[in-house]
């Protein structure tokens, strides 16, 4: 394994550090910033403004590496979905969703190998935690996706396709806050990947403890993947209700950092056929949000192998969808992407799995020490 540091995932201040520990000055951190997150380059050689005998220190040193897409698969309808491979093996998987009336679209990211919460509806819930992602493999996922589409250097606002970032892929993005952060912090840099905190989304299950944080540090949108409106059914479908029940997640919205009515926090609703999608949870659903400056997703639920549940009638989502909206809430029904190659909202899986205790045993027998040892319910943070 080759054993040099990958500068991607580090921020302004590790690079100007890494600088220095080779004997380098603060200008060069700004040099190399600027070929790996706005031109996009990996290789030093190709650096023109870096002397050679630079280029070739470097090159002694460090590495610029991506993840690797051991898969990619193209829907009928434009969804591009890469499964990416990691230095490790693990491997987790990335979306592409173009917006095809204005020829831009949305990446959305993985934050876990797995995910900790086991939400029922929800396939990624099905595979248990592996680890947390690096902030090199979060927002290398995004430096991949532009190498696809040949969006380097960066485009201004006006000429790009993937224009956007939700982090909505595989894992809970507030159970690994720090590396998140870092790798938002960098695709936001005006200098480099350039992508405005406005388009970006960042969602959550319901991590109550850091959600003031996230707004606090990274003003990124947010959106709330509610799907409930009374603690029994949440408890059943997405257990981290019973840590941080609704009354709690809805206090925490209402003092979520940005929010107002030009940044409206966006509720997921995934629509299950008889479990939560009666008028009447739609009139509670209008209660629990009261005074909020809000907008719904309505996310007709994707099947995938092994479900126990159902879609909602189309027109039972509509019925639901006009209630909201005839009280002022934009309630749009989300139209299904990716579907034909399981890369729609719910959907995503990988094969990683989680080390056996033998093999963990085995490597730390031989001295190799544990680097990926997530416990299966991640803690939160410290504040």
């Amino acid at each position: 394994m080759d054993e040099r540091k990958n500068l991607i995932g580090l921020g302004r201040d590790e690079l100007v550090a890494e600088m220095a520990a080779i004997g380098e000055k603060p200008f060069r951190a700004k040099q190399l910033w600027h070929w790996l997150y706005n031109r996009g380059e990996t290789d030093f050689a190709r650096m023109t403004s870096i002397s050679k005998v630079m280029q070739a220190k470097l090159a002694e040193h460090y590495v610029v590496r991506r993840p690797r897409a051991a898969q990619e698969m193209l829907s009928s309808d434009g969804t591009r979905k890469w499964l990416f491979a990691f230095d490790d093996g693990n491997e987790a998987e990335t979306v592409y969703i173009p917006d095809l009336d204005e020829e831009r679209g949305a990446v959305c990211i993985s934050s876990q190998v797995g995910c900790t919460l086991t939400c029922r509806f929800c396939h990624t819930g099905t595979q248990l935690l592996v680890r947390n992602l690096t902030a090199a493999e979060i927002v290398g996922q995004f430096m991949a996706a532009r190498d696809t589409y040949g969006e380097w250097p960066t485009p201004d606002d006006s000429g790009r396709q993937l224009s956007n970032i939700v982090m909505m892929g595989m894992g809970e993005p507030l159970y690994n806050f720090d590396n998140v952060a870092t790798a938002l912090k960098i695709a936001m840099d005006g200098e480099g990947i350039g992508i405005s905190r406005r388009r970006i989304t960042l969602s959550t299950s319901g991590v109550v403890p850091m959600m003031e944080r996230c707004g606090a540090e990274l003003g990124v949108n947010l959106a709330v993947s509610l799907h409930a409106v009374t603690d029994e059914i949440r408890d059943r479908i997405m257990p981290i209700n019973k840590k941080y029940p609704l009354a709690e997640l809805m206090r925490a919205c209402r003092a979520y950092p940005g929010a107002s009515n030009a940044r409206r926090m966006t509720f997921e609703y995934v629509m299950l056929k008889g479990v939560n999608d009666s008028a009447a949870d739609a009139r509670e659903l209008l209660r629990l949000v009261k005074g909020l400056p809000a907008k719904f997703n309505l996310i007709p639920f994707n099947p995938w192998p092994g479900t126990e549940f159902e879609c909602s009638d189309m027109a039972d989502i509509r019925r639901f969808s006009d209630i909201l909206q005839d009280n002022g809430y934009s309630a749009p029904i989300r139209q299904p992407r990716g579907r034909d190659i399981l890369a729609a909202c719910g959907q995503l899986r990988s094969e990683s799995k989680r080390a056996k205790c033998s093999r963990l045993k085995e490597r730390l027998a031989a001295g190799i020490p544990d680097d990926h040892h997530d416990a299966p319910d991640a803690p939160v943070p410290a504040p």
